[in-house]
């Protein structure tokens, strides 16, 4: 029982009433769902009305990277509320100003300009546009394993089955295969010999669709719902060569990974790489308010110093979210949150996780960094089959529902897709509520251990 909430059932029963009656929920079969009635919540934990606390280990959709209702950012958008609620996005306003300053000086290279957006799928798609105008071509290039947002030309880009149902198929998207030695496409023993078919390969997609028709590559940096791929080292250095030789402009997406989830202010720095567009959104300011942008070198910002750009969004920079953005870098700055992260995966999250995967048969790979891992769930640790099969949904989904359940059961609110488990709790998350976490999945696990051969 939380100590934050009365448990009242009755009213648990209201809120889920009228969700039923009117909300109509993304990613679902609108019949077949039974979303929890959540009360409350504060840091790690959140809470339904009938009392029972779960940790997240799934940070809201990884994004509440200092946790639920931190004071400070909760007030700065109070006084925001009261200074200056609102402001077109025309205008100079001193809170999206210093947002903006904010962000980039943590960028890498010259990413100095920042256009903002309401979210991730936004700020794809006008990362998208900014490269098609300054090249002149249409083309861009993603990874199979990826996912870039639900909007028509972000859909477009993501390679994992929920792009099937929208998929135009003339949008100008190419795929191509991401380095992951796990599973890899190319045959590779080790991490140097994938990233090396792999670049190759990306050359040879270039080469057969035209270099001069390309516009764009777009890659996740450390890719997140796909399943927290580290590229091997040479990759993305590989690609911003690549990149450079046919002209093309090099996109990272670091929605996901951005702002501390890795254990860096943005994951490129792990690889030494500094991308002509990066999108972020999330972790900029926890999901407080909804805010999104792209951090634009100065190559690119420059096709549009006399060219208008053509594009906006009513709330572009709205100020409680801008004022939210500024209060969590702070915030994070303050409390040392991404160098907790940084820590905590390395000492806690991670050395727990890989004992668990020596203990439990049903666990192929553990991988990840800072507050971003993922366990690959097999039948066989030695065929590497997947838990369940891919996309599956049902009967066929059954091994990994039951392992779900059992994680709730115990306390855990965890992230499952597919035939894997993220665990990606805040940033700031304590070595103590880590360990909370891990036990829970050990048990959780001995019932994904039952359905392996």
């Amino acid at each position: 029982m939380t100590p934050h909430v009365v448990p009242d059932p009755q009213a648990g029963a209201a809120v889920k009433a009228a969700d039923r009656a009117h909300v109509f929920h993304s990613w679902s079969a609108q019949g077949l769902i039974d979303p929890l009635a959540v009360a409350g919540a504060e840091g790690s934990y959140f809470w339904d009305y009938d009392g029972n606390r779960y940790l997240d280990f799934t940070s809201g959709l990884v994004y509440t990277n200092i946790g639920y209702q931190h004071p400070k950012v909760v007030a700065a958008i109070q006084e925001q509320a009261a200074k200056l609620a609102t402001f077109a996005p025309a205008f100079a306003v001193d809170v999206r100003s210093e947002a903006a300053r904010l962000i980039a000086e943590r960028t890498p290279g010259d990413l100095d300009k920042i256009f903002f957006t309401n979210g991730g799928a936004e700020a794809v798609e006008n990362a998208v546009r900014m490269a098609r105008l300054h090249t002149g071509r249409h083309k861009v290039l993603s990874a199979f394993r990826s996912y870039h947002g639900a909007t028509s030309t972000a859909i477009n880009l993501t390679g994992d089955p929920r792009r099937w149902a929208s998929d135009t198929g003339s949008a100008g998207v190419v795929r191509f295969w991401a380095p992951f030695l796990y599973r890899s496409p190319f045959y590779a023993e080790t991490e140097q010999q994938e990233c090396e078919r792999a670049l190759a390969h990306l050359e040879d997609t270039i080469a057969f669709e035209g270099p001069g028709t390309i516009a764009a590559i777009i890659l996740e940096t450390i890719p997140g719902t796909a399943g927290i791929m580290t590229p091997p080292p040479g990759y993305l250095t590989g690609v911003r060569e690549i990149c450079d030789k046919y002209g093309i402009v090099f996109v990272l997406d670091e929605v996901m990974a951005g702002f501390g989830r890795t254990g860096k202010w943005f994951a490129a720095e792990h690889f030494d790489v500094v991308p002509d567009l990066m999108t972020f959104a999330k972790g900029v300011n926890s999901g407080y308010v909804p805010l999104g942008g792209v951090a634009i070198s100065e190559r690119i910002a420059a096709t549009f110093e006399t060219r208008p750009y053509p594009g906006g969004l009513t709330y572009s920079g709205h100020p409680l979210a801008c004022a939210a953005a500024v209060a969590t870098i702070q915030v994070m700055d303050d409390e040392k949150v991404v160098e907790n992260a940084a820590r905590i995966g390395e000492q806690v999250l991670g050395p727990g996780l890989r004992e668990l995967a020596e203990r439990h048969p049903s666990v192929g790979e553990v991988r990840g960094t800072g507050v971003f891992w993922a366990l690959d769930l097999v039948r066989n640790k030695e065929t590497r089959e997947p838990l369940v099969p891919y996309n599956a949904s049902g009967e066929a989904n059954a091994p990994m529902a039951a392992f779900g359940a059992a994680a709730k059961k115990n306390g855990l609110w965890p992230f499952v897709n597919m035939n894997r488990t993220h665990a990606v709790p805040a940033c700031n998350v304590t070595d103590d509520e880590v360990k909370e976490g891990l036990a829970a999945l050990d048990a959780a696990l001995t019932v994904a251990d039952e359905h392996t051969v």
